[in-house]
């Protein structure tokens, strides 16, 4: 048994082939410290997580990255102290073994710092900081993106926030790490966030909130609508500002099934009320006029079968009449835009 001296909350060990033998540890003291009185997490399971004043009283978060080696007879030998603000996380990350082993840990203050192992002084090595919030939000989690499919590079880091959200941070070309992406998850502590290593454009996340969330990260555009489909269970056309419609299934709404580009941006879209017609997919593409777009097959392969151009302005208001089809099968639709004052009947 190894005292960590201050109370210690994760564990962490070393993946890269060349330091398994290495391990860290992290702790977490709580001072208040006009009182010179330390309160610890097994006082109150939150007390770490209350605001920086209470009253007169100051909250210092102090902690440690212990490093340590197991020993031929799998002892715990320490080797490497690190003064942090309050370490709440840590997490290695997969590299291939021709690059160095990184260790990134999420602090108290609101950073990550990235540490490099030197196998030859047996020692980690801090080579940057990177801020994700004020000082007075706690980096709550973190995670890398590279343990499926190592790389030679560092890979991108998800990390969750005491104040609610996430962010994304990612490595540029010469390899130093900034924030990339944010925003605002959950009401109450995220306390994970976590990637899905199958599909690094997904990560997932879960607090105090009572809610388990997951979050395509490409996906960083407004949604302007969403319809579900009236004839088939599950499928869910969205729309956004990007020049996109995207089919979803409810079941799996993480990844869509299919994007396809309409141009101009999806306002509205409207699946045909027949279910003859089911595979047809209305449109008002705002800066790109009105479509038709059929939506078939087991791939969800998708064309624009019907344009209607006529609107001189934004489309944004479109839809299909519930009436029988004319003599050649087509469907009355409406159609109007918006600075133009236009409203248009037409065929589809």
């Amino acid at each position: 048994m190894v005292d960590t001296v201050w109370p210690a909350d994760s564990v962490e060990f070393c993946p890269h082939e060349s330091a398994s033998d290495i391990f860290v540890c992290g702790t977490y003291l709580l001072e208040h410290s006009t009182a010179d009185v330390v309160h610890t997490a097994s006082d109150d399971d939150k007390a770490h997580l209350e605001p920086d004043n209470i009253g007169n009283q100051r909250q210092v978060r102090r902690g440690k990255c212990l490093v340590f080696r197991v020993t031929e007879s799998r002892a715990a030998s320490q080797v490497q102290e690190i003064n942090l603000p309050a370490v709440l996380d840590q997490k290695w990350c997969h590299t291939t073994s021709t690059a160095s082993p990184v260790l990134g840990v999420a602090d108290s203050e609101g950073n990550i710092t990235l540490h490099e192992w030197h196998t030859g002084e047996c020692q980690l090595k801090t080579f940057q900081n990177i801020s994700c919030a004020p000082s007075d939000v706690l980096c709550l989690s973190l995670d890398w993106s590279t343990r499926r499919f190592p790389t030679n590079t560092l890979g991108s880091l998800v990390v969750s926030l005491s104040n609610g959200s996430l962010c994304v941070l990612k490595p540029d070309s010469t390899g130093e790490v900034s924030v990339v992406d944010k925003w605002h998850a959950h009401d109450y502590e995220p306390w994970i966030a976590a990637w899905n290593y199958w599909d690094t454009s997904v990560v997932y996340s879960g607090g105090d909130d009572l809610t388990m969330k997951g979050w395509d990260i490409r996906q960083s555009f407004s949604v302007t609508t969403i319809q579900s489909h009236p004839h088939t269970e599950h499928l869910i056309a969205v729309g956004s500002y990007d020049d996109s419609v995207y089919i979803f299934d409810a079941r799996k709404p993480i990844v869509p099934l299919v994007r396809g580009d309409v141009g101009g941006g999806a306002w509205r879209v409207k699946w045909h009320p027949s279910p003859t017609r089911k595979e047809d997919l209305l449109v008002a593409g705002m800066h790109d006029g009105f479509k038709v777009v059929k939506v078939h097959g087991e791939d969800l392969a998708w064309g624009i079968t019907k344009r209607f151009d006529d609107h001189k302005s934004l489309a944004y208001g479109v839809d299909w009449s519930f009436a029988p089809p004319d003599v050649d099968g087509q469907t009355l639709i409406a159609s109007c835009s918006f600075y133009d004052h236009a409203l248009h009947l037409w065929s589809g």
